[in-house]
């Protein structure tokens, strides 16, 4: 689109569906590389990505013409055809439904990309449900617990 100037950054955060810390670390980097893939596919510029055990953060910058929720659909069927079809767990995996989507300025990229590297430190002293919970009052989000995401507190592996 000509004449079309926008800045638009999007922490995303998603969840797992069914069962507590199931994506280990010997297939973080391989499913951080097709998330990585979906993005530059869609011609969204990624800033930073931490999958973790039972939640996934991903922070990119999104062109005007991109619908938020088709590209987390994207997102999630991919690394679920490819965690299923290469059977990286065992049993059958599935994202949680719904998604975060939290806006910054451009001031904030740096923060934001420290903070989702930082996800393991970050995660000794705050639990995923408290994070999230913490995103949502922060954004001045209302929601109902009972439509948030099943939360798993322990990060075995």
């Amino acid at each position: 689109m000509p004449n079309t100037y926008t800045q638009i950054y999007i922490h995303l955060v998603f969840a797992v569906k069914g069962r507590s810390n199931i994506i280990h670390k010997n297939i973080k980097e391989e499913l951080q590389k097709i998330a990585t893939g979906i993005l530059t596919n869609r011609k969204q510029k990624l800033y930073a990505i931490n999958i973790m055990p039972d939640h996934c953060h991903i922070f990119f910058s999104m062109l005007p013409v991109c619908n938020i929720s088709d590209l987390v659909r994207d997102i999630k069927t991919g690394l679920t055809h490819h965690i299923n079809n290469n059977h990286l767990i065992s049993g059958h995996f599935e994202w949680q439904l719904g998604f975060g989507a939290f806006s910054y300025s451009h001031s904030h990229i740096d923060n934001v990309v420290k903070y989702i590297l930082n996800q393991e430190q970050h995660h000794k002293k705050q639990t995923f449900r408290e994070e999230y919970i913490d995103f949502l009052k922060n954004f001045n989000i209302e929601y109902n617990t009972a439509y948030l995401f099943e939360f798993y507190e322990d990060y075995t592996e």
